[in-house]
């Protein structure tokens, strides 16, 4: 679900302070196009903001998050059903876990 060894290299890369601060700011950009997903939106939003969301996740680690984002992608794409409800899932046990891993590291 998480890739650790991502998680790692970024903290390596930015720093103990500057992780913490790209983790505040990934969680409130995450929540703001989850509530937009919640809220529902045309095609062309959700393939917008799933598209926006695989890659805030990849670049944290989130790996289970990013390949339903990437799938939701193309079917919204196509006009295809996107199951909304999974993506919301997977962010809301990834955080779970995700900061369960943080606040141990620290």
């Amino acid at each position: 679900m998480l890739d650790q060894n991502r998680i790692e290299a970024l903290r390596a890369e930015v720093g103990a302070a500057g992780f913490d601060e790209v983790v505040d700011l990934f969680l409130e950009e995450v929540e703001e196009a989850m509530a937009r997903l919640r809220a529902g939106s045309d095609a062309a939003a959700l393939e917008r903001d799933l598209h926006y969301l695989k890659g805030l996740a990849l670049n944290l680690g989130f790996r289970h998050l990013s390949a339903l984002c990437q799938q939701g992608e193309r079917a919204a794409a196509r006009h295809a059903p996107v199951d909304v409800a999974a993506v919301l899932a997977s962010y809301a046990a990834s955080r779970r876990k995700f900061l369960a891993l943080v606040q141990r590291a620290r």
